[in-house]
């Protein structure tokens, strides 16, 4: 079993920025891939962002250009840096880990923007 937790998220004016973290931990496992979504009220969770073993990295053409992710693999954590914030980026956001083949969320942290 792999426990995740998130951590960043917060109150932030439109324009701002934040750093999101997750970090995970458990016995003997090895990450696959480590990702974000995004949840807001009344939609399905969509794609954010992707970091995978070899560095190689994906991310919605919603948020090219402002959200970063990036990994430290001894902390077995992953970042999500979001820059030039919007009130559309309101939502939540989780953490997905791939570990041996299963799949794992976190339970999310809320970002708000305000206008």
């Amino acid at each position: 079993q792999v426990q995740l937790v998130e951590s960043g998220g917060g109150l932030v004016q439109a324009g701002g920025s934040l750093r999101l973290s997750c970090a995970a931990s458990g016995r003997a496992f090895r990450i696959n891939s480590m990702g974000w979504y995004r949840q807001t009220p009344g939609e399905q969770r969509e794609f954010i962002a992707i970091i995978i073993n070899n560095g190689v990295t994906n991310y919605a053409d919603s948020v090219k250009g402002r959200f970063t992710i990036s990994r430290e693999n001894a902390k077995n954590t992953v970042y999500l840096e979001i820059n030039s914030l919007k009130p559309e980026d309101t939502g939540v956001y989780y953490c997905k880990v791939v570990a041996d083949g299963k799949v794992y969320w976190g339970k999310g942290t809320l970002v708000t923007v305000s206008s």
